[in-house]
């Protein structure tokens, strides 16, 4: 892989970040008036870390990494669309993708004018590694994989993803937002190995925090050097980074959703299954099941009708026929299942 400064943009490599006040001095006690805050209403009056330095720290300590390798951003769409920025001059460079999974990914690229390259998945869901690494040239500069993937609900194979790393020259993103309920481990003990890899993970899911908006990605110090230069300088707010230390001060509400949305994720699985109306549901990694149904359409129209919501997939590319269900609270699935007993 080429060094990472080689990857990027001339106009980031050459960029003067902004230096906000809080940049400048990073303590607490003090008196401010460096950067034209109101002096009432404390704390909501301050503007926040700009580096979210206690927050990464207590990240740290959580997912055995250090400080220096996290980036906080508005959502893990924030890191996804800081790389393409970063490293993907607009109309010349381009990015490769599976297909199907998460469409923020082709989403941004659009936005920001960079070609995006798809590499359809085999019938098991899975890589197709030739195909993939065949859409690459000398303008490929980003790589995204999703495992466990949205919406096929399964991990890709760990050897596949290190060999696309070593083989790729540009950076490969692998986003793990599922990764808690998965019965594969995370690859973020990977990182010292390969310096073009970057993990996104979110709080939206495992640790029932959507609602405040914060993404993490990991990756060698470099590239999040790269990150907290380019983006805004008060990104994460204060409400959000105090709401997010106060439930990250123990993990055992966490561990304790997990496993009951596991177990309900089985049970769920089983009940679906008895119905002839369903002919096929995948091997789950996530916090969803993926479930085929004989008429998608109006097993669908009803369900919104009795104010169910799950998710149509039907005309994504593999997903014929599959419409996506999160697993809830037990009694959220027994409405689920006694509406589909009256359908």
């Amino acid at each position: 892989m080429d060094d990472i400064s080689s990857l990027l943009r001339n106009n980031i490599r050459l960029l003067t970040p902004y230096s906000s006040a809080r940049d400048e001095y990073k303590g607490e006690e003090a008196v401010f008036l460096d950067a034209n805050e109101n002096p009432y209403n404390s704390p909501f009056n301050r503007y926040p870390d700009p580096l979210q330095t206690k927050l990464k720290k207590r990240i740290a300590e959580i997912k055995g990494v250090t400080s220096e390798n996290i980036f906080l951003g508005n959502g893990s769409d924030e890191a996804i669309d800081l790389l393409i920025r970063a490293f993907c001059e607009p109309g010349e460079d381009n990015i490769l993708a599976i297909k199907p999974t998460y469409g923020m990914y082709k989403v941004c690229a659009d936005i920001n004018g960079v070609e995006y390259r798809e590499s359809l998945l085999n019938e098991h869901f899975q890589v197709n590694l030739q195909q993939l690494t065949a859409l690459a040239d000398k303008h490929s500069k980003l790589m995204f994989l999703c495992s466990p993937n949205n919406p096929t609900s399964n991990s890709l194979h760990a050897a596949d993803i290190l060999k696309l790393v070593t083989q790729f020259s540009g950076l490969v993103i692998l986003d793990e937002a599922y990764i808690d309920f998965s019965i594969h481990p995370s690859m973020a003990a990977k990182l010292k190995d390969f310096p073009n890899l970057i993990i996104l993970q979110t709080f939206s899911k495992a640790w029932g925090m959507a609602g405040i908006r914060l993404g993490m990605a990991f990756a060698n110090r470099e590239i999040i050097h790269v990150l907290n230069r380019i983006k805004y300088p008060y990104n994460v707010n204060i409400l959000t980074q105090k709401t997010a230390l106060e439930h990250l001060g123990s993990t055992e509400n966490k561990n304790k959703w997990v496993k009951q949305i596991l177990e309900q994720r089985n049970v769920l699985n089983m009940q679906l299954s008895r119905f002839s109306m369903v002919k096929n549901i995948l091997p789950s990694d996530a916090n969803f099941l993926m479930v085929k149904f004989d008429e998608p359409g109006k097993v669908f129209d009803f369900l919104i009708e009795r104010k169910i919501i799950v998710r149509d997939r039907s005309k994504v590319s593999l997903c014929a026929g599959y419409l996506r269900v999160t697993v809830g609270t037990p009694e959220e699935n027994s409405m689920l299942i006694n509406a589909l007993n009256e359908y």
